[in-house]
């Protein structure tokens, strides 16, 4: 090798330690490799960035637009309350994310899968209090297993079909061809997860939304005709809430204190809740409850709901509302706000909402619309805390949301339209119908995630430009010495440690017409091969630069580099060994 590859070479290596024993960003490390190799010269500026500019890439964002379009409708909250439940415990929590995963990631395409459940696992896992970290690798994970189930579960397998086909001039595999050697593998490495993972997998879970010392008064109303009306309180889902609970009901001027869990919910019945503010933000997205001031038309803001924000504020002793009881305050008037819930020396205050006089240092949850917080800077009304990102969802497209996002992913999957065409057409779709409002577009783009994965074809195209990854590959395979069973062990293991330090669909296109070659040259059975290279170029647990949707859940897990290590190397290594086995016992070895 040149010193371009040497070069290539040791940023890789200086890469993997970097992220495993630093806890600097993985995009921060990328976007530095990508600007040393472009200075240097080892990548031109177009090659450099060229990863920028990737279909696959940009597959990824628009599909983060799709999923903020199921988010926003409520759509995550059907997901969430029709098919996975409120389980007790983690494992059971996995078992529920299992199936339906897997069964969409073996037909569809995984990455808009995962960018469509992170979200809903997320709000999930608030709901049921279990930390996201616990639940996302595994969401990843899954994935990726699915994938391996049909030819189109994944761009690696198609892609890998197709340059068979090219090379050899065969017909190519069949869409279940490699469910043989994928459903074994996916059953055995599912199990491994929920026996291992929630024991390996570190607990991140936000304690500042535990330690919240603001316990807030929170007055709501049950919406006429929803689809609360006639189910008791354990029904509803209001029982068994984090953070917040159910203090008392007012229904017709008569107050229900203690209320049992029995108890049936009517319409315009005053729900009197305590609890912090993240957990109040989730209970708003429930469909069928509505802030009080929301169904009265006095206190009702102008505008439509998903054009205003919740914001957290302090009574400030200049505030010309101190004294007045909120329902005479005009806080609709004045500020362009109306007050959700109310908060005293860091505990709940009692009574009816609207009864509450306002005193300085009273902690103030607004639905406010959007020049509030501009306003406010300027004014002495009120010190703003904090202006939450949260805006009401808009139920009634709840099922459209999902019909696009159907029907964009199947007209990919039947070949009507590319990936990227449908992905595109999906995020569009989201905004023009009001799905999801521009801002939330804007917001659902993770840039680290972004920078990241584009970041990181630079450092694949350059191991593939100086030849160091074909100098790994052509070495690794030599030492079999045309032993069969041996040669395959190294195909995978050769697949496998290149897709986790380069793109999965640049290993796999690498390995084939070396592997194919070699084969040839054996007389040995070229199939078990092929599909050695399909398993280990999408089996990359190890870290989260070797597939797309490591890289998605990275940040939303609050991961760090060395989480993906302590779970992903025996995960490697499991299902590298399931799979050689069930590739020896199903298939000769030779021709």
């Amino acid at each position: 090798m040149e010193w371009q590859g040497w070069l290539s070479l040791s940023l890789t290596v200086g890469t993997l330690v970097t992220l495993i024993f630093t806890r600097i960003g993985p995009h921060i490390v990328l976007v530095t490799v990508l600007t040393i190799l472009s200075v240097c010269g080892v990548l031109s500026g177009a090659e450099a960035v060229a990863g920028f500019s990737n279909t696959g890439l940009i597959t990824v964002a628009a599909m983060f637009v799709v999923a903020a379009g199921i988010h926003s409708s409520g759509g995550v909250d059907l997901l969430v309350n029709k098919v996975l439940g409120a389980p007790k415990s983690e494992r059971s929590a996995l078992s529920r994310i299992f199936l339906p995963v897997v069964l969409l990631s073996g037909f569809l395409n995984n990455t808009p899968v995962v960018a469509t459940m992170i979200p809903a696992i997320n709000t999930w896992a608030k709901r049921i209090n279990i930390a996201p970290s616990k639940l996302m690798i595994p969401l990843s994970y899954t994935a990726i297993l699915g994938g391996t189930l049909t030819l189109i579960g994944t761009s690696t397998n198609l892609v890998l079909n197709g340059q068979y086909q090219a090379l050899t001039g065969q017909p190519g595999f069949s869409l279940f061809a490699i469910t043989a050697v994928g459903l074994p593998v996916a059953i055995l490495g599912l199990l491994f997860i929920w026996l291992f993972f929630p024991k390996w997998l570190p607990d991140r879970s936000d304690k500042k939304a535990f330690d919240n010392l603001r316990e807030f008064t929170l007055e709501v109303k049950i919406t006429p005709n929803g689809p609360l009306v006639g189910k008791s309180i354990v029904e509803a889902g209001l029982r068994d809430l984090k953070r917040v609970y159910l203090v008392e009901i007012e229904r017709q001027g008569v107050v229900l204190t203690a209320v049992s869990s029995d108890e049936i919910l009517q319409g315009d019945d005053h729900l009197i809740f305590a609890g912090d503010t993240e957990a109040i933000s989730e209970l708003l997205r429930i469909n069928g409850i509505a802030s009080s001031a929301d169904l009265d038309p006095q206190q009702t803001l102008s505008e439509n709901r998903a054009g205003r924000r919740l914001v957290e504020a302090v009574v400030s002793p200049h505030c010309d509302a101190i004294g007045h009881a909120i329902r005479d305050a005009r806080f609709r008037n004045r500020y362009g706000a109306i007050v959700l819930a109310v908060a005293r020396n860091g505990e709940r205050v009692k009574g009816n909402l609207g009864n509450i006089r306002l005193q300085a240092g009273d902690t103030l949850l607004l639905e406010a619309r959007p020049a509030f917080v501009t306003r406010q800077r300027y004014n002495k009304d009120f010190l703003l805390i904090n202006e939450l990102d949260h805006e009401p969802p808009r139920h009634e497209r709840a099922l459209l949301s999902w019909a696009i996002l159907i029907a964009v992913v199947s007209a990919a999957g039947v070949g009507w339209i590319s990936m990227l065409n449908a992905a595109l057409i999906g995020a569009v779709a989201m905004i023009a119908t009001g799905c999801c409002s521009v801002s939330q577009a804007e917001k659902s783009l993770d840039l680290s995630v972004i920078m990241t994965i584009a970041a990181s074809f630079a450092l694949g195209a350059a191991l593939q430009k100086t030849g160091v990854a074909a100098f790994l590959a052509e070495n690794i395979v030599g030492f079999s010495h045309g032993d069969g069973l041996l040669l395959l062990i190294l195909t995978y293991a050769a697949v496998s440690l290149l897709t986790e330090t380069i793109t999965n669909n640049a290993a796999a296109v690498l390995m084939l017409p070396v592997v194919l070659e070699i084969t040839e040259k054996a007389s040995l059975n070229q199939e078990p091969f092929v599909f050695a290279i399909m398993m280990a170029a999408s089996a990359s647990f190890a870290t989260p630069l070797g597939y797309q949707t490591n890289l998605m859940v990275y940040g939303p897990g609050g991961y760090r580099f060395t989480d993906f290590l302590k779970v992903g190397l025996p995960m490697n290594i499991f299902i590298g060994i399931v799979t050689l086995v069930v590739l020896v016992i199903g298939w000769p070895i030779y021709a």
